[in-house]
């Protein structure tokens, strides 16, 4: 379903109203070209940024193990953001968290090998 100005996702309401615009009309083109919601969202929001405010570095944020069970922190990070007993627990918090703030997600397995990358572009 497409897009508008006065209906479009929940992570689009923060942003400002010119970028939120760019955002829809990116993501109603990623749909129309075969992409699922949840992969033209992110795209789209990532876009519509560097579209109106120039191109940024993304900040790159780490699943992985914690002595408490799992942390979210960014790449050179000295604290974590959220910790969570299990992985699945922190994931849900992380992925809507990254998106938020336009990052890189790379999540761990518990040996420290790194199982996927999120949200990164180009």
């Amino acid at each position: 379903m497409p897009w508008t100005k006065n209906d479009y996702p929940d992570s689009f309401k923060n942003m400002d109203t010119q970028v939120r615009n760019k955002a829809i009309e990116i993501a109603n083109a990623l749909l129309r070209d075969g992409y699922e919601e949840g992969r033209a969202i992110p795209i789209a929001m990532e876009k519509a940024r560097e579209y109106v405010g120039g191109s940024k570095q993304q900040e790159v944020y780490h699943v992985e193990t914690h002595e408490n069970g799992w942390q979210l922190k960014k790449e050179d990070g000295k604290r974590a953001i959220y910790i969570e007993e299990t992985k699945q627990s922190l994931l849900e918090k992380a992925k809507s968290y990254v998106n938020e703030h336009n990052g890189i997600l790379k999540i761990y397995q518990k040996d420290g090998s790194l199982s996927d990358t999120l949200y990164e572009y180009d």
